[in-house]
C-alpha cells in the first residue's frame, strides 16, 4: 500500500486520492442504496440548476421584451401642458429635437373611443393621432405591418389598427371601422356622441396583446377634427437615445418648452408593473434555490451512508499510512464530483431549454390542448428567454458552494473514524 501511495503521489488531491474517490463513486451490487442516492443527488442538482437558469432567463427575457415594446411605442418622456393647450406644438417639437440626447419628439392628439366593425358588439380603444413622419419612426409599428401600408398615411384619412383588434372586429384592409367618441357635439337635444367611419389602411402587430387589441393610429389632423381640438395636441412624447438617462434630460426638455409643463417619464408610468416583476423574480430565485439545497442534502445522506459502509476500508487506509486529511479529501472529492457534474449537466440542459423555449411551449400547448402563456394575460405573444452571463455564473457558483458544503460533514466524520473501532467487529 505504501508503495502504491508513493508511486501515485501522496500530496493533497493526488492521483492516489482521486483513484480511491473514483472507486467509491462506481456502483457495486452491495452498494445499490448508496449509488441510488448519489444518482438522485446528481439528478436533483442538474434539474435544480437547469430550472434556475431557465426561469431566470425567462424572467429576464420577459422584462427585456416588455421594456423594448413599451418604450418602442410610448415616449420615454411625456410633456403635458399645465395651462392652455399645446397650440404651438410645432415650435416646441422643433426645440425638443435640437436637444442633445433627444432622438425625436412626437405630438399626439388622443382620446378614448368605442370601435366597432363587421362582427362583435364593439370594443374600447385608444385613438392616437400622429403625423405620418412620426409613425414611420416608430419601428415597432412601421416594421411590423401585417396588411396594408403606411405610405400616404396623412392623406389617406385611414387608420392603422392592431391585429388582435382586426380579428375581434372581423376587419381587414379596406374595410370600414366606426369610431364613437363619448364627448360629442352639443345640440338643442343635448350632447350627442361624435361618430365617424374610417377606412382601415394598415394592420400592425407589435407583439403586446394589450396594444394590438386597443390602439388605433389616426392621422393627426383627422384626430384633431374628430376630437374637436383643431390645431391643439394633448401631449408631446419625447424619445431619447438612452432611456436610463432620462433624468438628465428633464431640465433641458422643461426649459425648451418655454411654458409651464408637467413631465413624466417611462419609469414613473410603469413603476408598479416593473417593481412587481422584480419582486416576483427575486422570490422565484429564492424558491427554486431550495431545489438545489434539497439535492445537496441528498449528498450528505449518501456520503454518510458511504462512510458507514466503507468503515473497514477507511481503517485499512489509515493503518497503511493514509492521513486523516487524505481520507477527508477522498470523501470530499467523492461528494464534490456529484455536485460538479450535476452543475455542468444542469447548465447544458438549461441552455438547451432556453434556446428552444418557444418550441417547448408550443409542444406542451399541443399536448395539453390548452394555451400555455396566454398572451391575453402575459401581454407577449411568444415566450421569451434571455440568459445573463453574470446571473448564470452566480447560479453555478451557488450550486457548487452548496455541493461542497454538503460534503464537509460526512468527509470530516470519515477523517475522524478510529481504525480500531472500525475493525473491532470485522
Amino acid at each position: 500500500m505504501r508503495e502504491v501511495v508513493s508511486k501515485m503521489g501522496a500530496g493533497p488531491f493526488s492521483a492516489f486520492e482521486r483513484m480511491v474517490a473514483w472507486r467509491y463513486l462506481r456502483s457495486k451490487r452491495k452498494e445499490t442504496v448508496v449509488s441510488a442516492i448519489s444518482i438522485i443527488s446528481f439528478i436533483g442538482i442538474m434539474l435544480g440548476v437547469a430550472t434556475l437558469i431557465t426561469v431566470m432567463a425567462v424572467m429576464n427575457g420577459f422584462r427585456a421584451e416588455l421594456l423594448a415594446r413599451l418604450l418602442g411605442i410610448n415616449g420615454h418622456l411625456i410633456v403635458q401642458p399645465l395651462e392652455s393647450g399645446l397650440d404651438d406644438y410645432e415650435e416646441i417639437v422643433a426645440r425638443f429635437n435640437g436637444i442633445t440626447g433627444v432622438r425625436y419628439a412626437m405630438p399626439l392628439a388622443q382620446g378614448q373611443v368605442l370601435a366597432s366593425g363587421r362582427i362583435g358588439s364593439g370594443t374600447g380603444a385608444l385613438v392616437r393621432g400622429v403625423r405620418e413622419e412620426d409613425i414611420g419612426k416608430l419601428d415597432l409599428v412601421s416594421n411590423n405591418i401585417r396588411q396594408g401600408t403606411l405610405d400616404g398615411f396623412d392623406a389617406s384619412e385611414g387608420v392603422a389598427i392592431g391585429k388582435r383588434m382586426a380579428e375581434s372586429l372581423g376587419l381587414s384592409v379596406g374595410d370600414g371601422i366606426q369610431l364613437v367618441a363619448p364627448e360629442g357635439d352639443v345640440t338643442p337635444l343635448g350632447v350627442t356622441p361624435r361618430q365617424k367611419i374610417y377606412t382601415v389602411a394598415a394592420i400592425f402587430e407589435v407583439g403586446i396583446s394589450e396594444y394590438d387589441s386597443s390602439i388605433i393610429y389616426l392621422p393627426l389632423s383627422e384626430a384633431q377634427l374628430f376630437f374637436n381640438s383643431e390645431g391643439v395636441v394633448q401631449s408631446i412624447e419625447v424619445f431619447v437615445d438612452d432611456p436610463d438617462e432620462v433624468d438628465q434630460l428633464r431640465p433641458a426638455v422643461g426649459g425648451a418648452a418655454l411654458r409651464p409643463v408637467f413631465l413624466t417619464d417611462w419609469r414613473q408610468r410603469n413603476h408598479t408593473f416593473f417593481s412587481a416583476l422584480q419582486v416576483q423574480r427575486n422570490v422565484m430565485f429564492m424558491i427554486l434555490t431550495l431545489i438545489v439545497l434539497v439535492a445537496a442534502l441528498n449528498i450528505i445522506s449518501g456520503l454518510s451512508m458511504l462512510v458507514k459502509d466503507k468503515g473497514p476500508d477507511i481503517a485499512i487506509l489509515r493503518t497503511m499510512g493514509a492521513t486523516s486529511g487524505a481520507v477527508m479529501r477522498i470523501f470530499f472529492m467523492t461528494g464534490a464530483a456529484i455536485g460538479v457534474v450535476g452543475t455542468i449537466g444542469g447548465v447544458v440542459l438549461g441552455v438547451i431549454v432556453c434556446m428552444n423555449i418557444e418550441l417547448i411551449r408550443q409542444f406542451f400547448s399541443w399536448l395539453s390542448g390548452t394555451t400555455l402563456f396566454n398572451p391575453e394575460i402575459y401581454l407577449l405573444s411568444q415566450l421569451p428567454a434571455r440568459m445573463d452571463i453574470a446571473e448564470t455564473l452566480s447560479v453555478v457558483l451557488m450550486a457548487l458552494v452548496l455541493s461542497f458544503l454538503a460534503t464537509l460533514f460526512p468527509a470530516w466524520r470519515a477523517a475522524r473514524l478510529d481504525p480500531v473501532d472500525a475493525l473491532r467487529y470485522e
